[in-house]
């Protein structure tokens, strides 16, 4: 499954006041459990992101896909000293996923980040509760230099 939107380049909303809809990377780039990491790298490449959602069907005729799992770049990194045509996705995801809502504040997002020591969240919708999105660390720090203070972009000596 592959749902990514686009949408115009504008200005991070400042840490302080952003919730997790105005930092996220809306879209959801997903896999089954049983694809293999090779197949899992190319997504990654093929869409310019850094974690591929892993899905799984409850039922053969169901529609609705239940939130399983996470695989990151790292996590492919980790695993490329192995057979990445042989290890799945499933076996090397991160689970179980953490998830935020998008009306969230975006702190809740770091804080959890930080209590998890991952990079990346999927993020729901309020009312559906199904993935709309991804929030990452540098999403947020996007928003962070979007605050107010010093503008410079190099460490002064």
């Amino acid at each position: 499954m592959t749902d990514v939107s686009h949408h115009e380049q504008t200005l991070p909303v400042p840490f302080e006041v952003a919730t997790v809809a105005d930092a996220m990377s809306p879209g959801v780039i997903s896999c089954p459990p049983e694809t293999p990491l090779r197949v899992v790298a190319r997504m990654m490449s093929t869409f310019s992101v850094h974690s591929v959602f892993v899905f799984e069907h409850q039922d053969e005729d169901d529609e609705d896909m239940q939130l399983w799992g996470v695989v990151s770049d790292l996590d492919l990194v980790a695993a490329g000293r192995l057979d990445v045509d042989t290890r799945t996705a499933g076996g090397s995801a991160v689970t179980p996923l953490v998830t935020v809502c998008s009306t969230e504040p975006l702190s809740v997002a770091a804080q959890l980040m930080a209590e998890n020591g991952i990079a990346h969240l999927a993020v729901t919708d309020p009312t559906s509760k199904r993935p709309v999105g991804v929030i990452s660390t540098l999403d947020i720090a996007r928003s962070i230099a979007a605050g107010t203070g010093p503008r410079e972009t190099q460490a002064s000596a």
